[in-house]
């Protein structure tokens, strides 16, 4: 198990290397150079040499690789153009509301996908599976966005019944220490600030967690249907085993092995695909704050977005390594 994890360190830092490669001669191919976008509409010549200067962009470019490099590694990834603060700092000041939508998006995911996936395995062939594949048809067709503004029309608009955007109602006077403010909530004891961040991630994270969902259902399906035909299973059936026994021993411990792998492909899925969901319901989220960067080109945050993603889904690849083999003891033994 050390082998395999000291095995995956190993293949981060050339997956880190080689992006920064390609996110360096993307800023330097960027119309009129680096200075140019940084700049914008304040780029006057002056302007450009100074930042030129200040940057490094008039020296070597060997040289400016390893300056830009050195500047990753300390985690100084400039300023953003629309706030000028630090691009790490507005990360991680927003990155707490994006984990927690995904947190709430995965839970709903995993919580209803794997049943269904087993529901519809066990009455495999009749109206419950058909139904149950047809729901996850239904998932993964229906775009994202759209699902949103149903969502939001439907039980925030005309019932009423949750909130329509924000991470929380700005009238609570609330203690936030971590940014996770159904967190927070609960360390100090303000449970109605708790609820009142529960209620306004229920809308956002089913509109993230429906695509997730139908994937993992689906997964689980197939998963189990393979497991049930397997031979130890029809062997332990033989012996008379308790149902219940076979089902939690050895159908459903062997069918979650391509359903952790799912799960882990989903979850860094969910992090990088915040940025239509957040804008929808306006959530303060690393999400949100991409999409203004996008359309204002603020290339800084673009470059440490795609950097900071890569570090996430590398780290749960790991992850998913590591539950795999915590999983099936054949990978703890290779």
């Amino acid at each position: 198990m050390f082998r395999l994890i000291g095995n995956r360190l190993l293949l981060l830092a050339p997956t880190i290397i080689g992006l920064s490669v390609l996110l360096f001669l993307w800023v330097r191919a960027l119309p009129g150079g680096p200075a140019t976008a940084l700049l914008g509409d304040k780029a006057t010549p002056e302007a450009v040499a100074r930042v030129n200067e200040a940057y490094g962009f008039d020296r070597p470019i060997l040289e400016q690789y390893f300056i830009y490099m050195g500047r990753i590694l300390s985690g100084d990834f400039g300023n953003s153009l629309l706030t000028s603060r630090p691009v790490l700092e507005e990360f991680a000041a927003r990155f707490p509301a994006t984990l927690e939508l995904t947190a709430f998006a995965l839970l709903f995911a995993v919580g209803f996908g794997i049943p269904l996936g087993y529901w519809a395995a066990r009455h495999v062939g009749r109206w419950q599976d058909q139904a149950a594949v047809l729901l996850s048809l239904m998932g993964v067709v229906v775009p994202v966005f759209f699902l949103a503004f149903i969502l939001k029309w439907v039980f925030a608009v005309q019932l009423g019944w949750l909130p329509t955007d924000g991470r929380q109602d700005p009238r609570i006077d609330a203690t936030h220490y971590t940014n996770f403010f159904v967190w927070d909530g609960m360390i100090t004891g303000e449970y109605d600030a708790a609820w009142d961040a529960l209620t306004h991630l229920v809308l956002p994270g089913v509109a993230l967690g429906t695509i997730p969902l139908a994937i993992i259902a689906r997964i689980t399906r197939a998963s189990v249907l393979e497991v049930q035909n397997a031979d130890y299973v029809r062997t332990a059936r033989a012996k008379g085993l308790a149902p219940r026994l076979i089902r939690n021993r050895f159908v459903m411990r062997n069918a979650l092995l391509p359903v952790t792998t799912t799960l882990g492909l989903q979850l860094g899925l969910l992090i990088s695909g915040a940025v239509l969901t957040e804008t929808v319901f306006a959530f303060n989220g690393i999400g949100s704050f991409l999409w203004d960067a996008i359309f204002n080109l603020d290339f800084p945050v673009l470059q440490g977005f795609i950097i900071f993603i890569a570090v996430i889904y590398s780290l749960i690849n790991l992850l998913v390594d590591v539950s795999y083999g915590l999983i099936d003891p054949r990978v703890r033994v290779s």
